[in-house]
Protein backbone atom coordinates (compact mmCIF):
# COMPACT_ATOMS: atom_id res chain seq x y z
CA UNK A 1 0.00 0.00 0.00
CA UNK A 2 2.04 3.03 -1.29
CA UNK A 3 0.67 6.61 -0.04
CA UNK A 4 1.11 9.06 -2.86
CA UNK A 5 1.80 12.51 -1.71
CA UNK A 6 0.30 15.14 -4.40
CA UNK A 7 1.62 18.25 -6.15
CA UNK A 8 -0.97 19.69 -7.98
CA UNK A 9 0.98 22.23 -10.51
CA UNK A 10 -1.19 25.69 -11.46
CA UNK A 11 1.27 28.78 -12.86
CA UNK A 12 4.25 27.05 -11.15
CA UNK A 13 2.99 26.94 -7.81
CA UNK A 14 1.84 24.16 -5.48
CA UNK A 15 -1.88 24.43 -5.23
CA UNK A 16 -4.86 22.38 -4.35
CA UNK A 17 -8.20 22.69 -5.95
CA UNK A 18 -11.64 22.60 -4.41
CA UNK A 19 -13.86 20.52 -6.53
CA UNK A 20 -11.41 20.69 -9.43
CA UNK A 21 -12.25 24.24 -9.74
CA UNK A 22 -9.37 26.67 -11.17
CA UNK A 23 -10.72 29.21 -9.27
CA UNK A 24 -10.68 27.90 -6.36
CA UNK A 25 -6.72 27.35 -5.83
CA UNK A 26 -4.99 27.62 -2.42
CA UNK A 27 -1.62 28.08 -2.77
CA UNK A 28 0.40 25.56 -0.57
CA UNK A 29 4.69 26.28 -1.56
CA UNK A 30 5.73 28.41 -4.86
CA UNK A 31 8.11 25.76 -4.76
CA UNK A 32 7.64 22.83 -6.54
CA UNK A 33 11.07 21.84 -5.95
CA UNK A 34 11.07 22.45 -2.76
CA UNK A 35 8.15 20.87 -1.90
CA UNK A 36 9.09 17.20 -3.86
CA UNK A 37 12.18 17.53 -1.04
CA UNK A 38 10.12 17.38 1.45
CA UNK A 39 7.74 14.75 1.22
CA UNK A 40 11.17 12.67 0.34
CA UNK A 41 12.19 13.67 3.57
CA UNK A 42 9.39 12.86 5.27
CA UNK A 43 9.67 9.51 3.97
CA UNK A 44 7.15 9.10 1.25
CA UNK A 45 8.54 6.39 -1.75
CA UNK A 46 6.36 8.15 -4.74
CA UNK A 47 5.61 11.43 -6.08
CA UNK A 48 2.39 11.87 -7.46
CA UNK A 49 2.31 15.21 -9.70
CA UNK A 50 -0.09 17.07 -11.77
CA UNK A 51 0.06 19.97 -14.32
CA UNK A 52 -3.54 21.23 -14.09
CA UNK A 53 -2.67 24.53 -16.04
CA UNK A 54 -1.49 21.40 -18.90
CA UNK A 55 -4.90 19.18 -17.95
CA UNK A 56 -6.90 22.23 -19.24
CA UNK A 57 -4.26 23.43 -22.06
CA UNK A 58 -3.81 19.74 -24.11
CA UNK A 59 -0.40 20.50 -23.61
CA UNK A 60 2.68 20.97 -20.90
CA UNK A 61 2.67 23.97 -19.30
CA UNK A 62 4.13 23.77 -16.01
CA UNK A 63 7.27 22.12 -17.23
CA UNK A 64 9.78 23.86 -15.95
CA UNK A 65 8.26 23.32 -12.32
CA UNK A 66 8.32 19.94 -12.88
CA UNK A 67 11.39 19.29 -14.02
CA UNK A 68 12.02 21.38 -11.01
CA UNK A 69 10.41 18.58 -8.92
CA UNK A 70 12.75 16.17 -10.72
CA UNK A 71 16.12 17.07 -10.19
CA UNK A 72 15.16 17.89 -6.28
CA UNK A 73 13.90 13.83 -5.64
CA UNK A 74 15.26 10.97 -6.07
CA UNK A 75 12.01 9.05 -5.58
CA UNK A 76 9.88 8.06 -8.35
CA UNK A 77 7.39 10.49 -9.87
CA UNK A 78 4.55 9.86 -11.68
CA UNK A 79 2.97 12.92 -14.01
CA UNK A 80 -0.27 13.86 -15.49
CA UNK A 81 -2.12 16.70 -17.22
CA UNK A 82 -1.70 17.44 -21.04
CA UNK A 83 0.34 14.56 -22.17
CA UNK A 84 -2.01 13.92 -25.35
CA UNK A 85 0.88 12.12 -27.55
CA UNK A 86 3.44 9.52 -28.10
CA UNK A 87 6.14 11.85 -28.70
CA UNK A 88 5.37 13.76 -25.48
CA UNK A 89 4.76 10.86 -23.53
CA UNK A 90 8.64 9.71 -24.80
CA UNK A 91 10.07 13.12 -24.16
CA UNK A 92 8.92 12.80 -20.36
CA UNK A 93 10.12 9.60 -19.66
CA UNK A 94 13.72 10.56 -21.45
CA UNK A 95 13.66 13.33 -18.61
CA UNK A 96 13.16 10.81 -15.60
CA UNK A 97 9.73 10.37 -14.75
CA UNK A 98 9.00 6.99 -13.69
CA UNK A 99 5.73 6.87 -15.43
CA UNK A 100 3.06 9.13 -17.20
CA UNK A 101 -0.75 9.22 -16.51
CA UNK A 102 -3.24 9.63 -19.52
CA UNK A 103 -6.27 10.95 -18.97
CA UNK A 104 -8.02 12.89 -21.57
CA UNK A 105 -6.70 10.64 -24.74
CA UNK A 106 -7.64 7.55 -22.48
CA UNK A 107 -10.98 8.45 -23.85
CA UNK A 108 -10.23 9.97 -26.96
CA UNK A 109 -7.82 7.88 -28.06
CA UNK A 110 -7.25 4.38 -26.21
CA UNK A 111 -5.17 3.23 -29.26
CA UNK A 112 -2.93 5.58 -28.47
CA UNK A 113 -2.61 4.86 -24.70
CA UNK A 114 -2.41 0.62 -25.91
CA UNK A 115 0.49 1.86 -28.16
CA UNK A 116 1.93 3.68 -25.29
CA UNK A 117 2.19 0.92 -22.97
CA UNK A 118 3.47 -1.49 -25.93
CA UNK A 119 6.65 0.90 -26.59
CA UNK A 120 7.09 2.46 -23.04
CA UNK A 121 6.28 -1.23 -20.71
CA UNK A 122 5.64 0.06 -16.90
CA UNK A 123 5.55 3.44 -17.38
CA UNK A 124 2.04 4.12 -18.64
CA UNK A 125 -1.35 5.01 -16.13
CA UNK A 126 -4.33 5.45 -16.58
CA UNK A 127 -6.43 8.86 -15.39
CA UNK A 128 -10.00 8.11 -14.86
CA UNK A 129 -11.62 11.10 -13.28
CA UNK A 130 -15.48 10.80 -12.33
CA UNK A 131 -18.09 13.28 -11.77
CA UNK A 132 -21.65 11.45 -10.89
CA UNK A 133 -19.69 8.24 -12.05
CA UNK A 134 -19.15 9.20 -15.39
CA UNK A 135 -15.41 10.36 -16.45
CA UNK A 136 -14.53 13.71 -17.15
CA UNK A 137 -11.94 14.56 -19.88
CA UNK A 138 -9.95 18.13 -20.17
CA UNK A 139 -9.09 19.10 -16.70
CA UNK A 140 -12.71 17.90 -15.70
CA UNK A 141 -14.37 20.48 -18.13
CA UNK A 142 -16.25 18.42 -20.14
CA UNK A 143 -18.11 15.20 -18.92
CA UNK A 144 -18.72 12.18 -21.47
CA UNK A 145 -21.08 8.99 -21.71
CA UNK A 146 -18.63 6.58 -20.13
CA UNK A 147 -18.60 4.59 -16.97
CA UNK A 148 -15.73 4.63 -14.95
CA UNK A 149 -15.59 0.60 -14.96
CA UNK A 150 -16.47 0.39 -18.89
CA UNK A 151 -13.51 2.86 -19.42
CA UNK A 152 -11.16 0.64 -17.50
CA UNK A 153 -12.11 -2.58 -19.04
CA UNK A 154 -11.08 -1.25 -22.75
CA UNK A 155 -7.71 -1.28 -21.22
CA UNK A 156 -7.30 -4.93 -19.49
CA UNK A 157 -4.65 -6.88 -20.84
CA UNK A 158 -2.62 -3.72 -22.59
CA UNK A 159 -0.23 -3.19 -20.15
CA UNK A 160 -1.50 -0.31 -18.19
CA UNK A 161 0.51 -0.21 -15.07
CA UNK A 162 -2.14 1.58 -12.90
CA UNK A 163 -5.61 3.63 -13.03
CA UNK A 164 -6.21 6.42 -10.41
CA UNK A 165 -9.56 6.44 -9.74
CA UNK A 166 -10.41 10.31 -8.77
CA UNK A 167 -14.04 11.19 -7.53
CA UNK A 168 -13.98 14.92 -8.84
CA UNK A 169 -17.21 14.93 -6.34
CA UNK A 170 -14.91 14.48 -3.35
CA UNK A 171 -11.36 15.89 -5.05
CA UNK A 172 -10.44 18.84 -2.25
CA UNK A 173 -12.85 18.87 0.17
CA UNK A 174 -12.18 16.26 2.76
CA UNK A 175 -14.73 14.26 2.18
CA UNK A 176 -13.29 10.61 2.21
CA UNK A 177 -12.04 8.70 -0.18
CA UNK A 178 -15.43 6.97 -2.76
CA UNK A 179 -14.70 3.35 -1.00
CA UNK A 180 -18.05 1.71 -2.54
CA UNK A 181 -16.75 2.72 -6.39
CA UNK A 182 -12.56 2.72 -5.77
CA UNK A 183 -13.38 -1.27 -4.53
CA UNK A 184 -15.76 -1.95 -7.13
CA UNK A 185 -13.20 -0.70 -9.96
CA UNK A 186 -10.67 -2.75 -8.52
CA UNK A 187 -12.50 -5.58 -8.20
CA UNK A 188 -14.02 -5.09 -12.07
CA UNK A 189 -10.37 -5.23 -13.73
CA UNK A 190 -6.84 -6.68 -12.90
CA UNK A 191 -4.84 -3.49 -13.45
CA UNK A 192 -3.63 -1.92 -9.74
CA UNK A 193 -6.37 0.89 -8.73
CA UNK A 194 -4.69 3.80 -7.05
CA UNK A 195 -7.20 5.42 -5.06
CA UNK A 196 -7.72 9.36 -5.27
CA UNK A 197 -10.11 12.14 -4.15
CA UNK A 198 -11.21 13.14 -0.33
CA UNK A 199 -8.61 11.72 1.77
CA UNK A 200 -9.29 13.65 4.48
CA UNK A 201 -7.37 12.16 7.84
CA UNK A 202 -5.98 9.24 9.93
CA UNK A 203 -8.82 7.12 10.68
CA UNK A 204 -8.77 7.35 6.24
CA UNK A 205 -5.35 6.03 6.63
CA UNK A 206 -6.27 3.11 8.80
CA UNK A 207 -9.39 2.06 6.77
CA UNK A 208 -6.46 1.80 3.98
CA UNK A 209 -4.86 -0.10 6.29
CA UNK A 210 -7.41 -2.77 6.10
CA UNK A 211 -7.11 -6.53 4.62
CA UNK A 212 -9.73 -5.48 1.85
CA UNK A 213 -7.96 -2.54 0.77
CA UNK A 214 -4.76 -4.88 0.04
CA UNK A 215 -6.11 -5.21 -3.44
CA UNK A 216 -5.22 -1.58 -4.05
CA UNK A 217 -1.94 -0.26 -5.19
CA UNK A 218 -2.62 2.92 -3.08
CA UNK A 219 -3.90 6.26 -2.59
CA UNK A 220 -2.95 9.79 -3.21
CA UNK A 221 -3.17 12.69 -1.02
CA UNK A 222 -3.23 16.37 -1.25
CA UNK A 223 -5.05 18.80 0.97
CA UNK A 224 -4.90 16.54 4.01
CA UNK A 225 -0.84 16.38 4.11
CA UNK A 226 -0.65 19.95 3.47
CA UNK A 227 -2.92 21.06 5.94
CA UNK A 228 -1.74 18.31 8.98
CA UNK A 229 -5.15 16.25 9.11
CA UNK A 230 -2.44 13.33 8.20
CA UNK A 231 0.92 12.73 10.13
CA UNK A 232 3.24 11.66 7.62
CA UNK A 233 5.27 9.56 10.15
CA UNK A 234 1.95 7.94 11.44
CA UNK A 235 0.20 7.36 8.30
CA UNK A 236 3.62 5.88 6.63
CA UNK A 237 3.35 3.96 9.96
CA UNK A 238 0.58 2.32 9.74
CA UNK A 239 0.57 1.80 6.14
CA UNK A 240 3.95 0.00 6.20
CA UNK A 241 2.41 -2.30 9.15
CA UNK A 242 -0.05 -3.86 6.80
CA UNK A 243 1.99 -4.31 4.36
CA UNK A 244 4.15 -6.13 6.67
CA UNK A 245 1.10 -8.06 7.69
CA UNK A 246 0.21 -8.55 3.96
CA UNK A 247 3.68 -10.12 3.04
Amino acid sequence: MILFPAIDLKDGACVRLKLGDMAEATVYNPDPGAQAKAFQDQGFEWLHVVDLNGAFAGETVNGAAVEAILQATTNPVQLGGGIRTLSDIESWLAKGLARVILGTVAVRDPALVKEACRLFPGKVAVGIDAKGGKVAVEGWAEASELGVIELAQRFEGAGVAAIIYTDIDRDGILAGINWAGTLALADAVAIPVIASGGLASMEDIHRLAAPEMAKLEGAISGRALYDGRIDPAEALAVLNRARGRAA
